[in-house]
C-alpha cells in the first residue's frame, strides 16, 4: 500500500452546480479525504465549484481534475489557483491537461501539439505562482511579459496533469507533483502510470513525492449483481467515447474493444465480458468493493477517487460507502 492512503469522491459534472455545496459538506461529514469536480465543458465551472466545495467544508482537500490548458491564459489560471489557495490554504489540488478534444474544437482552441502548449502552460502556472520576480516568457502557444501577481500564494501549491498516455505520463514527473488517472484505469495501468511519473521526476533531477489519483466507477450494493449493473452502463459509455487506450491496452483488451465497439453504445453494453467490470470498475458488496479500494492503493493510487453510480444515487451511495465500506478498509 502506498503511504498516506486516501479515499476521496468525484461530483460528476451532471451534478446541478446549486447541490455541490450540500454534496461537498455531506463527503466530509461522512469521512472522506477528498473531493474531486471535473470542469467538463459546457456543465458547471471547474474554479467556481472548488470554491463552493472549498466554502462549505473545513477540513477535506478539494481536487480540480481537470482543467484545459487551453481554456484560459495560464496566468489567469494561476491568479484564480492563487485566490483559492490564500482563502483555503493547503486544500486545493489542481489537475491540468489538454481537455476533450471534442470540447476544445467547439472553442476552435485546438492546439497543433498539444503536448508542448501543456508544457508552456503548466510552467508558466507554475513559474507565476512561485516567481519573486515578474515572470517573461514567449513561447509557441503562451506568452507572459511582467506578470505578478498582487497576491501570491503563502505556500507551495501542488499542479497535477491528467494525460494518459507514455509520453505524457513521463512529462508529469518532469513537470508536475502528480497525474490525475481517467476512469478505465486498471490496477496494471496504475502502477505503469506511476512507475512513468517517477521515471519523468528522475529525469528531471526533482526530488520529493509523486502522487496518482485515480478516478473509479463505482457502486456498491448488498445485492452484487445490482451493483454490477449499475456500473455496465457507464463503462459503456466511457469505452464507447473513448475506443481503445493505454487504459484497456494495460490488460489487454483493445483489438476486443475495437470489435465491440464497432456496434456502438448498445453493442458494449450488452456484450461486455464480465471481467471488464472487475478489472475496470469498483463494484459489488461492500466487502468486495473495499477489497478492490485496497488492491488500487497496493497498485499505487495513493488517492482512489470513487465515482458513485448510478448518477441519480449519489447521495444513498455516499451513505452505503461510508457506514458499509469505510469500516472495512485496514489503512
Amino acid at each position: 500500500m502506498v503511504n498516506e492512503a486516501r479515499l476521496g469522491i468525484l461530483l460528476l459534472s451532471t451534478t446541478p452546480p446549486e447541490q455541490l455545496s450540500e454534496l461537498a459538506g455531506r463527503c466530509e461529514g461522512l469521512g472522506f479525504d477528498e473531493v474531486w469536480l471535473a470542469e467538463d465543458y459546457f456543465f458547471y465551472g471547474g474554479l467556481t465549484s472548488a470554491a463552493l466545495a472549498l466554502a462549505a467544508t473545513e477540513r477535506i482537500r478539494v481536487g480540480l481534475g481537470i482543467l484545459s490548458c487551453v481554456a484560459r491564459h495560464p496566468a489567469v489560471t494561476a491568479m484564480e489557483i492563487a485566490s483559492l489557495e490564500r482563502s483555503f490554504p493547503g486544500r486545493l489540488l489542481t489537475g491540468i491537461g489538454h481537455g476533450v478534444p471534442g470540447w476544445v474544437r467547439q472553442m476552435g482552441l485546438t492546439p497543433k501539439s498539444p503536448m508542448r502548449a501543456l508544457e508552456e502552460a503548466v510552467t508558466g502556472i507554475r513559474n507565476v505562482l512561485t516567481s519573486t520576480e515578474p515572470h517573461t516568457a514567449e513561447g509557441e502557444y503562451f506568452t507572459f511579459r511582467d506578470v505578478t501577481l498582487f497576491h501570491p500564494p503563502a505556500t507551495d501549491i501542488p499542479l497535477y496533469l491528467g494525460v494518459i498516455g507514455k509520453k505524457g505520463c513521463e512529462l508529469a514527473g518532469r513537470i508536475a507533483d502528480g497525474n490525475v488517472l481517467s476512469v478505465l484505469a486498471p490496477t496494471e495501468y496504475v502502477t505503469w502510470a506511476r512507475e512513468l511519473g517517477e521515471q519523468g521526476m528522475q529525469q528531471a533531477g526533482r526530488d520529493g513525492s509523486f502522487s496518482v489519483p485515480t478516478y473509479v466507477l463505482t457502486s456498491v450494493d448488498e445485492d452484487r449483481d445490482v451493483a454490477r449493473a449499475a456500473v455496465r452502463e457507464s463503462l459503456a459509455f466511457y469505452i464507447d467515447a473513448l475506443g481503445p487506450t493505454p487504459l484497456t491496452g494495460a490488460i489487454g483488451i483493445n483489438d476486443a474493444v475495437v470489435e465491440l465497439a464497432a456496434g456502438g453504445y448498445d453493442a458494449l453494453v450488452e456484450g461486455m465480458p464480465e471481467d471488464w467490470i472487475d478489472r475496470l470498475a469498483i463494484a459489488g458488496t461492500p466487502a468486495e468493493v473495499a477489497e478492490r479500494i485496497e488492491q488500487y492503493w497496493a497498485a499505487g493510487a495513493d488517492s482512489v477517487i470513487l465515482s458513485p453510480q448510478p448518477a441519480d444515487e449519489v447521495g444513498r451511495q455516499l451513505e452505503l460507502i461510508a457506514a458499509e465500506v469505510l469500516p472495512r478498509l485496514t489503512r
